[in-house]
Parts: structure tokens; sequence; C-alpha cells
């Protein structure tokens, strides 16, 4: 095979990635080139509207709103999805691989929806599909679970991958501000969209999670089956309550291989402060991989955003380049060699934190402990936090040894109807992990 003179791009999407992409396609072709050994043309660029300012002034005849153009575009070797959404992207995908071009993309719905079938079609075309920009932003976690780490039996995943509720997290911890607070500070200043629910209720991050837990265990895991929490339930006295504790909140993504199973969930979490996840602040993403040869090892960097994500877009687009500069075939795509069922959430054991608004009196902890008792809840703790003389009120936290799902959630209902208990405001788990 003849080595390519230059190395045709297509890009479906201009908004703030795209536009980054561009940027540095247009800005630093000698650089890129020397690293792929040919020259990165970007030859179309799919947009809504041709006639819109952008960051990056690229010539008219470069843009289109046809995506065939790009697609059916013999000059374009490389297509670089960065639309975001399900559809039409995931159509685009397909199309751009059924032509026999290779693809990049960000796209993390896609990839946790559809990707162990794309992948199999990239792989059956002799293409490479490759994705480091769907999680984790500049982190390297996709390319070490399909390459470094193969090696290993993965046992588990512990990671922080939503940059917006990390925000919202750090700024209630450290500043005593409300949820609602912190979340239009994170919408002033960009890290959160208009509309957050994706966000906010762990969407985001289990679309990521089911992507790293594909992978890292061989076996196919969909988004509908990670167990999902948002974070909108905490308080800013969760925050205090859990360091006097000592503990940190955040909202982890967890994945654990047991046996011929696996858990996989998104939910706020206890997490001891010792520990590095602790201490992952603002708009940063943390990742721990367990494995039985690499032990415990941990990616941190900007999860998300322009530049971050750019960066992981033009990783992978440097590697194809590099690729068919060499005349060399892509690299395999992790095999779904196992099927794994993934546990119930009812089965997983936790411990967990409560915490109750009784009133101010004999006899409250003797009904409380007797409910948790009769469903094997083993306590750790009881700590007297709050007391409000007006209402003759107080406020309790208890910890709790391990217990399954299934007796924390009927405990729950149960102390919700006793008249002991004013309100059961809030139950977070605690992931205990070594320091």
């Amino acid at each position: 095979m003849k080595t390519p003179q230059s190395i045709g791009v297509g890009l479906l999407g201009l908004g703030v990635v795209g536009s980054g992409v561009a940027q540095a396609l247009e800005n630093h072709r000698e650089p890129l080139a020397c690293r792929v050994g040919a020259p990165l043309e970007l030859r179309k660029v799919l947009v809504r509207d041709v006639e819109k300012q952008r960051p990056v002034s690229l010539p008219p005849h470069k843009l289109t709103k046809d995506a065939q153009q790009v697609l059916d575009d013999p000059a374009v070797q490389v297509v670089v999805e960065l639309m975001g959404g399900e559809s039409p992207a995931g159509e685009y995908i397909r199309g751009a691989l059924e032509r026999g071009k290779h693809v990049v993309t960000a796209n993390k719905e896609v990839m946790a929806k559809d990707g162990p079938e794309l992948l199999a079609l990239a792989d059956a075309k002799r293409l490479s599909l490759l994705f480091e920009g769907a999680v984790g932003g500049a982190i390297p976690i996709i390319g070490s679970l399909t390459k470094d780490f193969l090696g290993n039996q993965i046992h588990s995943i512990h990671a922080i991958i939503n940059g917006t509720t990390n925000f919202i997290l750090t700024r209630m911890a450290e500043e005593g501000m409300s949820g609602d607070e912190a979340l239009r500070l994170a919408q002033d200043l960009g890290y959160a969209e208009a509309d957050p629910s994706n966000d906010v209720e762990g969407l985001d991050a289990a679309y990521k999670l089911a992507i790293l837990a594909t992978l890292a265990f061989h076996s196919r895991v969909s988004p509908g089956e990670v167990f999902r929490e948002g974070i909108s339930r905490l308080h800013a006295r969760d925050f205090r309550y859990a360091s006097e504790l000592g503990y940190a909140i955040k909202l982890l993504a967890i994945a654990k291989r047991d046996g011929a199973k696996v858990e996989v969930r998104v939910h706020p979490a206890l997490v001891p402060e010792g520990h590095l996840l602790a201490k992952v602040s603002g708009v940063f993403n943390a990742v721990e991989v367990e494995g039985n040869l690499l032990g415990r090892t941990v990616f941190h960097g900007l999860g998300a955003g322009r530049e971050p994500t750019t960066s992981a877009v033009l990783g992978d687009l440097v590697e194809i380049g590099r690729r068919l500069v060499a005349n060399g075939e892509p690299s395999r795509a992790v095999q779904m060699e196992e099927s794994l069922t993934v546990k119930a959430m009812s089965e997983v054991e936790t411990r967990c934190y409560f915490r109750l608004n009784v009133p101010d009196r004999a006899g409250v902890l003797a009904q409380i402990t007797r409910v948790l008792g009769d469903l094997n809840i083993s306590i750790a703790s009881i700590i007297q936090k709050d007391t409000d003389p007006t209402t003759q009120t107080a406020e309790i936290v208890i910890t709790t040894h391990p217990s399954k799902e299934a007796a924390v959630q009927r405990s729950l209902a149960l102390l919700g109807e006793l008249d002991v208990v004013k309100e059961v405001s809030n139950m977070i788990r605690i992931e205990e992990l070594p320091s």
C-alpha cells in the first residue's frame, strides 16, 4: 500500500470541541505532520449553519450542512464525530465505518449504548474506531484499558467522572453553599448546562461508567444496568457531619467484579479523607483502577471542556494517521469474551450513613435501633448532632457496618413510619477505600 501524501479529515460538528480540533488542524499543521509522518488535511466540516460566526475561521468551501458530503468524500479517510447525542451521530459513525473510513469520536452516549457493535463493525472492516475523549477528557483511561492494562484482571474502578457535579460538591463542602447556589455558580462559570439534569442526576457518569466497565471486564454493560442516584438530596450539613466523621462526599462511579457478577453504580458516597479521590476538587476528574498486577493506579486531570477533550481527540487522530503512514493494521478492539451478570442493586453490600430528625426525648434510639437490628443492620456509631430547642427536635447521625441494600431500603421505609422519627433526612452510602 502506498504511503499517503496527506490524510484527509472530515469533521462532524463545529461546537466547542469541534472548533478546538479544527483550530489545531489549521494552526498547527507542521507539528502534527511531523508526529504523523504526513499532513492532516481538514477537508469537510458538517455544521448546522454555514453563515454562523465561530471562534475558528474556515474557508466556505470546507463547510457543509449535508453529512453525506463528508461521509461520501473519497478524500476523507478519517471522520471525527463531535456532535454529541445519540442520533444522528450514531448513524453517521456507522455510515463512516461502512464506507471504509476510520472514526474518532468523543460521544459517550453512543459508545455506552452501541460501542461494542460499532467496534465489532470496525474490526470486521479493518478500521480504527477510537474514543479516548468519551471519558475523562485528557485522562488516558480508555487507552490504558484497551492497551496497557490488557495483561491484568481488573478488580474494580472507582471514579469521579463528572466535573460539573464535582464542582458543585466542592463548593458545598468548602463554602457551605446549598446545592442550588453551587449549581447556579457552575452555570454562571459555564461548567453546567442550562438543563443540568444529565449531570446532577448522574446520567452522564452512568454512560461513562458503562464504557469503562465494558472495557475493564470484557463483558457488555449497558447504561440501563447502571444503578444511578443523583446529588439533589445532599445538604450542606451532610458535608459538615461527613467531615467530622473523617469523610468527603463525592459522586462516585463504581464498578466491581465479584466472580461471575459485576456491580455498577453511580451515587453520592462518603470517601475517607485520606484517599486521593477525596482530594479531587472543582471540575477535575479522577479514575482509580485496581488490577491483579498493576495494584491501584489513579489517573487525575481535567475531565471535560474544550482543551482536554481536544487533546484526547487529536491524540486519537494522530494515532490513526501514524498507522496509515506505516501501512499498519488497526489495533483489535477489546473483545467481549466474558458474559458477566450485573448484580442487582438490592444484593450490593455497603456501609451507610443515615441522618434522621427525631424528637429530643428519651426512648427514641431504642425504637430506631430495634428496626435496624431486626433487619440485621449492625450499627457502627450513633451521634446526636444539632438540637432545636424551639421544636424540641434533634438530628442524629448513624453509620452502619456493611449491609445489603435491600435491608437498607426496607429500614428507610420502616424508620419513616415510626412516630419517633420526624424525617429520614438522608441516606448516603460509605465506600471504604484504603488511604
